[in-house]
């Protein structure tokens, strides 16, 4: 078993349901976004367009911040999913340095309000509590949902069914169909950190 998800560059419409989705599921602070779309222009007036790029922890197989970590808090699951202990993170942020998908955050200080000056919601208060800070953190691919046998949010919500999920050992399923079809590749592959997630492009 090893999860991996295919995006579809072809069906995002830079929606961002991804990224509402993934902030309700893991209520992450003010600025601080897991899963995030960039946006961009190919070609020039009149004939420019406007593509879009989800990016997230790419769950490497050959993770830079699993190496760059000196406590051994940034660990792989049997399933390949990269996670943290955050009880064993010191807040060094080597890792932040390591990955070359900028894909973890460090908060510091308190927890922050979304409406300054109003103190944290009822909401806030529970979501807060669940980050400790001073530590790094990032996306888990939902890993307690994948615990439940639930797809992750991100997946769950895409509108235009961009995303496909599932295990990239079992050759029957969706995920790695579309990967042996030979169109979806990791991105920055010349870094060879063997990513889990996949790309086609347009």
């Amino acid at each position: 078993m090893k999860y991996g998800m295919v995006i579809d560059l072809r069906k995002c419409v830079g929606c961002n349901a991804c990224t509402v989705a993934c902030k309700q599921e893991n209520g992450t602070a003010p600025g601080v976004f897991w899963s995030r779309v960039r946006h961009y222009e190919i070609g020039s007036y009149p004939h420019a367009r406007l593509h879009f790029l989800p990016l997230m922890c790419m769950h490497c197989q050959e993770a830079p911040c699993l190496d760059a970590c000196p406590t051994g808090a940034t660990y792989r699951r049997g399933d390949g999913l990269v996670l943290i202990h955050e009880r064993l993170c010191i807040g060094c942020r080597y890792c932040i340095m390591a990955c070359p998908y900028e894909a973890r955050t460090y908060t510091a200080g308190g927890p922050a309000e979304y409406f300054a000056g109003r103190g944290l919601t009822p909401v806030e208060e529970v979501q807060a509590a669940r980050h400790p800070h001073c530590v790094v953190e990032k996306c888990t691919l939902c890993a307690d949902r994948l615990d439940r046998d639930v797809q992750p949010a991100c997946v769950a919500t895409c509108p235009s069914e961009a995303r496909v999920f599932g295990d990239l050992d079992d050759k029957d399923s969706d995920v790695a169909r579309l990967i042996a079809g030979g169109r979806a590749r990791p991105r920055l592959e010349e870094l060879q950190t063997k990513p889990s997630l996949f790309f086609i492009e347009r």
